[in-house]
């Protein structure tokens, strides 16, 4: 037996279109979405009820995907606090490898995205930076050099 892929990464909103927004000006593609719900649901998830809407977002690339999910039933719950810091345990953030970081960043706060610190450069060989988007989540932007 051996892992094939990581398939997806999911993450929940409350506000599903500003994170379709988001991750579109990032450059992903809207792959598709739909409402799921059912046993099947229920039995994978673990909860009761679930009505949850969900958008697929794809690299450029075909290659890697984010589940964007809106939980209708049951109401999603918050973390807290509700805007962790970069250091909360449980899942830190999802880096992206953009051309040109500047660009991104620019286009990235026109929808109300903060950068957290600012933009590193790593040796000679990256550009980093974090980037903290729609109802608090982080991403990081790396651009290779050279």
């Amino acid at each position: 037996m051996a892992l094939k892929r990581i398939d997806n990464v999911g993450i929940v909103f409350d506000d599903l279109e500003a994170a379709i927004t988001f991750f579109t000006k990032l450059g992903l593609e809207l792959e598709g979405g739909q409402t799921v719900e059912g046993t099947w649901v229920d039995q994978t998830v673990g909860l009761t009820g679930v009505r949850s809407e969900i958008a697929m977002m794809c690299s450029p690339d075909g290659h890697n995907r984010l589940e964007l999910a809106k939980y209708h039933a049951p109401a999603a719950v918050h973390s807290n606090p509700q805007v962790p810091p970069p250091n909360t345990v449980g899942l830190h953030r999802v880096m992206f490898t953009v051309d040109d970081i500047d660009a991104v960043l620019d286009g990235l706060r026109e929808l109300g995205a903060e950068l957290l610190g600012e933009v590193a450069q790593y040796e000679e060989m990256y550009r980093l930076c974090y980037v903290r988007g729609p109802e608090g989540i982080i991403i990081a932007l790396a651009q290779e050099l050279g």
